[in-house]
């Protein structure tokens, strides 16, 4: 398999380790594309360029997702993959410049440096570029599932922007106490916030912009809990012990 990354980033690295062919980046850094190369194998090719291969591999930012799928269609001779984190653009994107590609759309649902993990998978057409990657992913160890886009991108808006925010949201709001003052709660936050708060922020800025609405939900909780009554406060606290997770539109009065 030819196989062109465009992105030569952590995600882009890791797609490119991970497949069994020797890839070719492609980086708007020259750089980066360079050390990618270095680092992983394969060569370097311009981002601009025409050169064609079997499979285009797209890990670029988020937000940029569709704007590249458009500029790198035309590279892509069977099928082309993204690993940007959304699914309905990208999968829409590719349907509108490869119609008669294949066309999948990849979610690794952890950071490079934690491979192996799950892997959200949407085979919006089959083929043995697809088939392949997927196969390869597998016996690196990880977990592929089948999703659609629609499905996908409303996880999203709980796994990551609803948890991040929440994440984020304790670290404004937390002072800094001593350390003997912690409590097992409280110190798994403290974990947390340091998980988040060591990444990019870009990432996690695309991440709120995309998936928005589960840093409403988490805004309008938190309201809920600071506004409610000690009878409210309560039914909010049962509803999420029975459940794990509630809408507060289940419990009556949650915004008085």
């Amino acid at each position: 398999m030819d196989l062109l990354v465009v992105g030569a980033g952590a995600m882009g690295r890791w797609f490119g380790r991970t497949v069994d062919a020797e890839p070719a980046f492609a980086d708007v850094d020259l750089d980066v594309a360079e050390s990618a190369a270095d680092e992983v194998g394969g060569r370097v090719v311009p981002f601009d360029g025409d050169e064609q291969f079997d499979l285009v591999c797209l890990a670029v930012p988020m937000g940029l997702a569709e704007e590249a799928i458009a500029e790198h269609a035309h590279r892509a001779t069977g099928g082309m993959c993204d690993v940007t984190g959304a699914m309905g653009g990208p999968v829409s994107a590719m349907r509108e410049h490869l119609p008669d590609r294949e066309r999948f759309s990849l979610h690794p649902l952890f950071a490079p440096q934690n491979a192996p993990g799950n892997v959200a998978v949407v085979s919006d057409t089959t083929g043995p570029l697809a088939d392949a990657v997927c196969a390869d992913l597998s016996t690196a160890g990880n977990h592929v599932f089948e999703t659609t886009p629609d499905e996908h991108d409303a996880a999203m808006e709980t796994v990551q922007a609803a948890a991040h925010a929440a994440v984020l949201a304790f670290g404004l709001a937390a002072d800094d106490v001593r350390d003997e003052f912690a409590t097992p709660i409280s110190a798994a936050l403290d974990e947390l916030v340091t998980a988040v708060s060591g990444g990019t922020p870009r990432v996690y800025t695309d991440i709120q912009s995309q998936f928005g609405a589960g840093t409403d939900r988490v805004a309008d909780a938190a309201r809920a809990l600071a506004m409610a009554d000690d009878e409210t406060f309560a039914d909010l606290y049962r509803a999420v012990a029975s459940t794990g997770a509630v809408s507060l539109d289940d419990v009556s009065d949650a915004d008085t």
